[in-house]
């Protein structure tokens, strides 16, 4: 593998779902030459590329399905806000997250799709049919999330990575 995959794979390794204009910024590199090396990686299996809702994301081969979902999904500031809601709360009422978060009810509610649709966070009705939402794995969501370096997941959203640092990529077991 030539230095510059090498540089690659390792800071997909240790950045999981990391978006490739976070991979230009943070490595220093031209995009053709990102996009060229990108390419032989997936191609080889040592990278895996997952399109999530309008953004192609980056991760080790070891990463699975669900996992890529959920961060990808955390890469996104009102979901990563919510996650990070039902994290420490355990639960929450739409009405409670639109205040916390900051959001409208319908951009909450799009995230909030997503998020269902991925299988991270469900909705539970209640006897008088009022939705709470809940985190679908909590110990997995915990367990993928603790392994990101959230400063530097916020960075790379916002254009002010510059590389290095980072957390290793580790499996994690279902619940």
């Amino acid at each position: 593998m030539t230095e510059t995959r090498t540089q690659i794979r390792t800071y997909v390794d240790s950045h999981p779902g990391v978006h490739f204009n976070g991979l230009v910024r943070s490595l220093d590199l031209a995009p053709g030459q990102v996009q060229h090396h990108v390419r032989r990686l997936v191609e080889t299996g040592e990278l895996a590329r997952e399109a999530f809702y309008g953004r192609t994301h980056y991760y080790g081969p070891a990463v699975t399905a669900w996992e890529r979902a959920a961060i990808a999904l955390y890469h996104r500031e009102t979901a990563r806000n919510v996650l990070d809601a039902l994290l420490e709360d355990g639960e929450a009422r739409p009405a409670e997250l639109t205040e916390e978060v900051g959001v409208a009810r319908s951009t909450l509610e799009w995230h909030v799709g997503h998020l269902e649709a991925e299988g991270v966070v469900r909705k539970e009705r209640d006897i008088r049919n009022r939705v709470t939402l809940v985190l679908t794995r909590p110990a997995a969501t915990e367990a993928v999330v603790s392994r990101l370096d959230t400063d530097r997941v916020v960075a790379v959203e916002h254009g002010a990575e510059t590389g290095g640092g980072g957390t290793a990529e580790r499996p994690v077991d279902a619940d």
